[in-house]
């Protein structure tokens, strides 16, 4: 298992808190996400054998939120 934390612009409320993490939590190899709305952050905790951090980021940025 891989542990990274990702940068991430937009986000300003539970909302946006819930929806980044159904939509990370649904892709296969990911065990772990949370979300830090103050720091912008968000950690996520996947197999790097079955998901890549690119397809996280790309999960991330359809629901309309930047990486930083």
């Amino acid at each position: 298992m891989k542990t990274e934390i990702i940068n991430v612009a937009g986000m300003s409320c539970q909302h946006c808190v819930n929806t980044i993490e159904s939509s990370v939590k649904g892709l296969e190899g990911v065990s772990t996400v949370e979300v830090e709305l103050p720091s912008g952050s968000v950690t996520v905790v996947f197999d790097p054998l079955k998901i890549g951090l690119a397809q996280i980021e790309t999960a991330i940025s359809k629901r309309g939120y930047d990486i930083n």
